[in-house]
Formats: C-alpha cells, sequence, structure tokens
C-alpha cells in the first residue's frame, strides 16, 4: 500500500460515478473492497437475497478495542436527468463543489471515514485494538437485508463493535453543529374500513365507509401522544393519504383506504401504539357497525445512546477540527443506527445534509476533507 494519504474527495467522484440506486451495487463495494484489502483489512461480502454488502476489518478478531464504521452506497433514484445541472453521475466539480447522486448522502461519508481508516492503520496502527468497517447497499430501500444482514452474520461468526459511528449527513446548517445520539421510532399504519355500496340517493339502502374512516382519522389524529422526553421531541402521528379511489358523486363506496406514519420516541414502544390503534378502529367499527382491517409496518424502534464517552470522544473531535461545539440530537428520520444500536453504542456524525435526494445534490469539497479529519482525530483519540 502506498503511504500516500488516500483523498477523500476523490474517492467520493469515484463513488458517485458508480450508479447505485438501490438495490444496484453499481461497482461501489468493489472499489472499496479493492481499496480495503490493499491497505490490509480482512474483507467479505455480506450479500443477501438482491442486496450486496460489505464487511470489512483490520486487526485481530478477539481484541480488547474494535471501533466500528457504518454507512451505505446506495442512493435513491435521480429524478427527471433533465433537471439536473450536471448528469447526476459525473460527479463534477464547479465552485468548490463536487456535483451528484450520493455525494452528500452518504458517499462522502462513506469516503471519509475508509480514507480515515486506510491512513491510520497505514501509519499509527493501534497494537491492541481493531477498526471495522460495514457498509451497505439497502439503506435507502427496505433495510430489510443490508446492515442487518451484516449484523446477523457479525453475530454468527463471532465479530464485534464496541463502538460505532454512523456517517449519515447530521448537521443541517454548519459542519459540526450537530451529532444524533438516538432515532425516534417510526411506524406506519394501513387501515381499510368496509361498507355497503350504494346510491348516494338512498344512502340508507347504503353503508358508507367514509364516516367511520373520517372519525377514526380524527381521533388519532387529535390524540397527544406525549409532550416529548429529556432527549426527544414529542411524538408525531400524521395521516399522510385517504382514498375511496371513487370518481363519482352518485355513488357511495364500498370501501376506504387511510394511511398514517407515527414517528415516536421513548417513552412509547411500538406495540403500545398499535394497541391503541386497534381499540381506536375497534370502537369505530362497532360505533358504525361496519368491517376493518389494518396493516402495520415497523421501521424501528426509538432509541438513545445516552450522552457519555463516545459522544464525548466524538464530540471533542468535532469542536477541534471545526471550532463548533455540536448539539446532541435526536431529530430527524430513521438511520441504520437504528439495527446497530442493539449491537453497541453508536452515534451518527457527517457532513451538512440540506441537499440529501434532491436534484442537484452537492457537497463542498472542503467539507469531505474535513471530516475526514475529525474521523481520523476519533481514531487517533479512541486508540490513544
Amino acid at each position: 500500500m502506498s503511504d500516500c494519504p488516500v483523498d477523500p474527495a476523490t474517492l467520493t467522484a469515484d463513488l458517485i460515478r458508480c450508479a447505485s440506486v438501490t438495490p444496484e451495487e453499481g461497482g461501489a463495494l468493489v472499489m472499496l473492497e479493492s481499496l480495503l484489502t490493499t491497505a490490509g483489512f480482512y474483507c467479505i461480502r455480506v450479500d443477501r437475497g438482491e442486496v450486496s454488502n460489505l464487511y470489512a476489518r483490520w486487526g485481530a478478531k478477539a481484541t480488547p478495542r474494535t471501533f466500528g464504521f457504518n454507512g451505505h452506497t446506495d442512493v435513491v433514484p435521480t429524478g427527471a436527468e433533465a433537471d439536473w445541472t450536471f448528469p447526476p453521475f459525473s460527479a463534477t466539480e464547479q465552485d468548490g463543489m463536487l456535483w451528484g447522486r450520493g455525494a452528500t448522502d452518504m458517499k462522502s461519508g462513506v469516503a471519509a471515514f475508509a480514507a480515515a481508516a486506510v491512513d491510520f492503520v497505514q501509519k499509527s496502527p493501534p497494537k491492541d485494538g481493531a477498526i471495522v468497517i460495514s457498509i451497505t447497499g439497502d439503506e435507502e430501500g427496505d433495510a430489510v437485508d443490508g446492515t442487518t444482514a451484516i449484523l446477523d452474520w457479525m453475530q454468527d461468526n463471532g465479530e464485534k463493535m464496541d463502538v460505532c459511528i454512523v456517517g449519515e449527513p447530521t448537521c443541517p446548517e454548519q459542519m459540526g453543529d450537530m451529532i444524533k445520539i438516538g432515532r425516534r421510532g417510526s411506524l406506519s399504519a394501513w387501515f381499510t374500513i368496509k361498507g355497503v355500496q350504494g346510491h348516494a340517493a338512498y344512502p340508507h339502502r347504503a353503508k358508507n365507509p367514509m364516516p367511520p374512516m373520517v372519525r377514526l382519522m380524527d381521533r388519532l389524529a387529535s390524540k397527544e401522544l406525549d409532550q416529548g422526553t429529556d432527549h426527544f421531541d414529542a411524538s408525531t402521528l400524521a395521516v399522510v393519504n385517504i382514498d375511496t379511489g371513487n370518481p363519482t358523486t352518485n355513488v357511495i363506496p364500498a370501501q376506504t383506504r387511510a394511511i398514517v406514519n407515527i414517528r415516536f420516541n421513548d417513552a412509547h414502544h411500538s406495540s403500545d401504539l398499535i394497541n391503541w390503534m386497534q381499540d381506536e378502529l375497534d370502537q369505530v367499527c362497532a360505533e358504525f357497525d361496519v368491517d376493518a382491517d389494518i396493516r402495520i409496518k415497523v421501521s424501528g424502534e426509538s432509541f438513545l445512546t445516552p450522552p457519555g464517552a463516545l459522544s464525548t470522544l466524538v464530540s471533542k473531535a468535532v469542536e477541534a477540527e471545526t471550532g463548533v461545539a455540536p448539539v446532541l440530537s435526536t431529530t430527524g428520520g430513521t438511520s441504520d443506527a437504528r439495527f446497530v444500536k442493539s449491537h453497541c453504542p453508536v452515534v451518527e456524525f457527517g457532513l451538512v445534509g440540506q441537499t440529501m435526494h434532491q436534484v442537484d445534490e452537492r457537497v463542498e469539497i472542503a467539507q469531505i476533507h474535513q471530516l475526514k479529519s475529525i474521523y481520523a482525530r476519533i481514531l487517533r483519540d479512541y486508540f490513544a
């Protein structure tokens, strides 16, 4: 392996040129496997189903301290390519910015921690430690066969991380302003209420499913789930769809459907919320004499890594490299940290995420180098 430092911006550009829209691997993991293998990492593909995953470890499996990084190389679809200033997989550099799908979310983060890890083990390898890098191609998709597959494989094969950083973009305004120490849980519920179709002029001969559905949605949306907890904002329930598929004005529909999404804090477990919605549905069905069913998908439970050694380690490194004291936060959507938290303490830290998932996604090149420096300092401090 060359002693020349790995340029994280160049690596980010190379990864952007891999069209790895979920679940396509696009060559991104092949590239990273080559880089890490050359640097002395033990690498193995942990593919499952149609998803490509990579596990890499430098150092012995049985070691007193193992530091982990987690990320993903899959990206969301580009949308209309004609709307982009530059082709979305061109990795164009202009005015100090690197443009392309995945530039922010999160090929820059993967490049930064891979570059920091490679340089670290080449220049100052820890004598009593190991570094693990786990990268999935399914974070933007169903997330069933991605990081969970890697963690399952790790458990089966005696692999471990003692702590982990997920390199998702976490900073809302400026580099270094936020670290994620937890995430809200997320669940979605699909409701179907069944009635009897009929003529709108003779409603007594029909059984309209719309009033019970509206009543149900009002009850759910009007409920104050909580007022927040020590580290979380208040939980929220959003009605995101109500649909009968009925374009006419003189027909009472036979059934109607609705979808709600709940983002919940550590005051709840998904099972409690599911039971509450089922009770509300049962009451409405009894009140209106209709039949109904409910389908639930839990994307993840809420979790918290309490402020402590890991968040302090990361905070000190961030402030040393940026001059910004980061806020410890649990805001935002879900990430693969919701899976890692069952394996070891985990926090998230990465770039400013203002353009992620947008047309003309882009990142400041200087931030990529800065992120590598932060990750490198974290490794030095952890193994000091």
